[in-house]
């Protein structure tokens, strides 16, 4: 006998099983062994999350109670898979080419990027998720039940099984936030959480299989035995209703495409598209597999237990035959069906919570500029984990509520007519370019409020908010306006009398609004590149040339996307302009390609609006307009000609003006070299010379005086030295004369040399701060050259940093295998019009008294990195002045 006790602690045991599994597949992924991970087998079996415990438990007392019906769930996902599989394939390749989050982010960049849709999605799919969450909870405290109440003891109360609901709920959302929220781009993908998933399709395929072969074999004696028995059953009595099943048909098909956590698996965590072809078989076959014994299931439940719960057939049956092992199986099938709902369930809810509500509200709050200073990125997660548990705490309460009232067993029906709302925006936004952003959310509106008041209010039965009078007479006695009879159309079946004058009024009013006014440029251009993915997905632009400066926007992506991630963009769009460094010309281009960027972890209009704080708006050029009129190709291929033709000009006259304005600077800048040298070499020189004749004179002069004329003149010399080493050592670098040490060396231990030898120097006190940790490598170099450069930087930084408190913090990171050294102080920086020319060597910033030396420090710093195989650059966006050292990855190693 199984006991409750042990129960909870298989229980623990397959959930740490789950977290071992997840944690694997992100460790694989994290250090680049994507292999399997990829695979379409693992991405089929995520779709089973559309197998929910109401699947598993509920089909048979579907079963029971309505014959052959239940297989209306299953034929709805497999007449979309395949006949709908070229919508589906439309569907991925936009979610790749725009960036697309979550079925929200879908539905608000297509109009237009309108975060108003955004927010209605996310409400009526968080409202419709919600009750079908409690249901998950309720699933799996039921099952818990029958074991408890299978022994000598009492069945556990409400208050036990209430507590244990609680308890499940708190669990699932540890592990949701540890392996939901881990990265905040979501096209970098939840492989643990998809893995995880995987595993839990088969354990509840197989657990479901097994319990069907035992009751085919093992209590009855094979399938000519069940045929009997559904002959002689109450099923074989069962007569279809052709209305209610197309409705139901119809119904399961549509919450397949809208549901936000199939949405969630078939697009937003589709690593390729390609797999869509062996899925369009592959989970049709699956759903087959998992249909195949709900019948003799059903009917063998009838025989042994006929005042059983036909939802529990699946536990109970085994349990009454003495199948203890089977029946743990079964429960563990039934638990992987709601956990596994409830986790996709919640990450993708919380995606479209965060980005189209709780960032827009940020956002507004922050009206300064997307630019302030604090970590966008860490907004956007904590919101994804207060969401998460938010959303599962919703559940918990509507299922504490209810009271775990059998009537949860019909929200299934209820929660997929309510996604299904979403369809006609849906649709129409991907095959007609007419479709505009007012009559989506008039559709929208008007289908979710007659749903609401035709399915999802009387769902609860008779209270204060529909009482039995108006659910029976209409509101103030007008009958056409029953709630189940809406303008006299009665005798259907609830929920097809909802699903049939919800979708009809919101589709009329989605083409009639649409037909009646006219979609913004924004929309248009959208509506475009949506339509003809295939042929547009790769050149959508709809921002005009901007004044932005490049490094407010690298600023803003940063705390998005990370720095390496922000960086790594900046720079490759520069190299491709052919600027190098890291802040590219803002072209339309570039800030298309950065707002898709940024939509992958912040959505479509959240990414939209805070570029456009940047931008200062928004405006779509002439040849997007023509794009959208869809005017000949021959013009188009023109068009299109010259304004490549004006743009290498512009960018040409561009180079070639930064280019004079650099050869000027310089040529300035060489002059006041000159004068600094010579100003460096009359000074020492004039001084031993002065102070040397005095020596010489003979003159009566006390010991005191000539021990200081003395020190003077070694000072002096010792300065002189000092500046001819300097010019030496650059001309012997440039002239790749210089011989390195190449040796292993700590990387800790040079930047504490570099900062013991600049410890004593004249100047402000600096406070530096480091991570002994990252700095513990070993790296290939010659360690003397390398502090060299340490020095010069950190030197640099306590001379010119103007912060009344100045702080110099020295990062290390490791990237694709490279080794970073940051110097980051907190002063002004460096203007944009300098950075081009500060490591040139007759490059000076300030006035030539402040620097006690001729400005050679960051051209020989370069000529260093260069003979090390390495690089020195300044690194924008950093709030101060900030230097990147790079070290080559064949010249550095971890420590063992």
């Amino acid at each position: 006998m199984i006991g409750f006790n042990l129960l909870v602690v298989v229980c623990l045991l397959y959930v740490v099983l789950l977290f071992v599994v997840a944690f694997a597949a992100e460790r694989r992924a994290e250090l680049g062994m994507i292999g399997w991970l990829r695979s379409p087998w693992v991405y089929t079996l995520s779709l089973s999350i559309y197998c929910t415990a109401w699947t598993f438990y509920g089909a048979v007392g579907y079963a029971v109670n309505s014959g052959l019906e239940f297989v209306t769930i299953y034929l709805g996902p497999t007449l979309v898979l395949v006949g709908w599989w070229s919508v589906l394939r439309k569907l991925v390749r936009i979610g790749r080419s725009q960036r697309i989050t979550s079925v929200a982010d879908l539905v608000s960049s297509r109009y237009g990027k309108s975060n108003l849709l955004g927010v209605f999605v996310t409400l009526l799919a968080v409202i419709g998720t919600t009750p079908y969450i409690a249901l998950q909870l309720q699933s799996v405290t039921l099952s818990f039940s029958v074991f408890s109440g299978n022994g000598s003891g009492d069945a556990p109360t409400f208050e036990q099984l209430d507590t244990t609901a609680l308890a499940v709920a708190a669990g699932l959302t540890v592990f949701t936030i540890l392996f939901g929220t881990r990265t905040l781009d979501v096209n970098e993908r939840h492989h643990g959480v998809v893995t995880a998933i995987a595993l839990e399709a088969v354990v509840k395929l197989f657990a479901l299989l097994a319990v069907g072969v035992f009751v085919v074999w093992g209590v009855a004696d094979g399938p000519a035995d069940i045929a009997q028995r559904i002959r002689t059953s109450a099923l074989a009595e069962w007569s279809p209703a052709p209305g209610r099943w197309a409705g139901l048909i119809f119904l399961s098909a549509a919450a397949f495409l809208c549901l936000p956590r199939m949405f969630q698996v078939m697009v937003v965590e589709n690593p390729e598209e390609r797999h869509l072809a062996v899925a369009s078989w592959a989970f049709p076959l699956y759903l087959f597999l998992m249909s195949l014994f709900v019948i003799p299931i059903a009917v063998v439940g009838l025989s042994v237990l006929p005042n059983g719960n036909p939802d529990l057939y699946v536990l109970t049956v085994p349990l009454s035959q003495g199948r203890d092992g089977l029946a743990m199986l079964s429960f563990l099938g039934g638990f992987s069906s709601a956990t596994s709902m409830v986790i996709v369930a919640a990450i993708a809810l919380s995606t479209m919570v965060s980005n189209h509500i709780v960032m827009p509200i940020w956002l507004s709050v922050r009206r300064d500029t997307a630019t302030v200073s604090g970590d966008v990125r860490d907004v956007v997660i904590t919101a994804r984990r207060i969401s998460i548990a938010a959303v599962l705490l919703l559940g918990y309460l509507y299922f504490h509520l209810s009271g775990g009232s059998t009537a949860l067993a019909a929200i299934g029906l209820i929660s997929f007519a309510g996604v299904a709302q979403v369809l006609p925006a849906m649709l129409g936004g991907l095959f007609w370019r007419g479709a505009s952003r007012n009559g989506a959310a008039v559709g929208l509106a008007l289908g979710f409020t007659t749903w609401a008041y035709t399915l999802f209010i009387p769902s609860f039965g008779e209270s204060f908010v529909m009482p039995a009078r108006l659910l029976a007479e209409g509101p103030f006695g007008l009958g056409w306006l029953r709630p189940q009879a809406l303008f006299g159309l009665g005798g259907l079946d609830p929920v097809v009398h909802s699903v049939f004058w919800s979708m009809l009024l919101n589709t009329g009013a989605f083409v009639v609004v649409s037909l009646l006014s006219f979609p913004r440029p924004l929309e248009r251009l959208q509506g475009a590149q949506f339509v003809n993915v295939y042929e547009h997905s790769s050149n959508a632009r709809g921002w005009s040339s901007s004044s932005a400066e490049a490094e407010d926007l690298l600023m803003m992506s940063q705390r998005i996307l990370g720095p390496d991630e922000a960086q790594a963009l900046f720079r490759a769009e520069a190299a491709r302009q052919g600027t190098g460094g890291y802040l590219p010309d803002t072209t339309p281009d570039f800030i298309e390609t950065l707002e898709r960027q940024l939509a992958g972890s912040v959505g479509a209009a959240t990414a939209h609006a805070m570029v456009g704080q940047i931008t200062g708006g928004i405006a779509v050029s002439v040849e997007d307009l023509m794009a959208v009129a869809d005017e000949t190709a021959q013009i188009m291929e023109h068009t299109t000609q010259l304004e490549a033709q004006r743009e290498e000009l512009s960018r040409t006259a561009r180079q070639l003006r930064e280019a004079n304005e650099k050869l000027t600077q310089l040529s300035i800048q060489k002059d006041a070299f000159l004068s600094q040298i010579s100003h460096e070499l009359r000074t020492p020189m004039t001084s031993i010379r002065a102070f040397s004749e005095i020596l010489m004179s003979g003159g009566p002069m006390a010991a005191e005086e000539q021990e200081r004329f003395a020190t003077i003149i070694h000072d002096e010399t010792i300065r002189l030295t000092r500046l001819l080493d300097d010019l030496l050592d650059l001309s012997v670098l440039e002239n790749g004369q210089v011989s390195l040490n190449w040796q292993e060396a700590e990387l800790g231990q040079v930047i504490d040399r570099a900062v013991a030898a600049t410890s004593a120097r004249e100047g402000p006190e600096l406070r530096i701060r480091r991570d002994p940790t990252a700095e513990r490598l070993e790296v290939v170099t010659d360690s003397d050259r390398l502090a060299q450069v340490f020095i010069n930087l950190i030197a640099n930084a306590r001379k010119y940093c103007d912060a009344d408190a100045p702080d110099l913090r020295i990062r290390v990171s490791r990237h694709d295998g490279e080794v970073r050294v940051d110097f980051i102080d907190n002063g002004s920086g460096i203007p944009k019009a300098s950075q081009a020319v500060i490591f040139e060597k007759f490059s000076r910033l300030t006035d030539q008294g402040r620097a006690g030396g001729a400005g050679l420090g960051l051209a020989i710093c370069r000529e260093i990195m260069e003979r090390l195989g390495g690089s020195v650059s300044y690194l924008p966006g950093q709030g101060g002045t900030a230097f990147r050292v790079t070290l080559p990855r064949l010249k550095a190693r971890a420590t063992a």
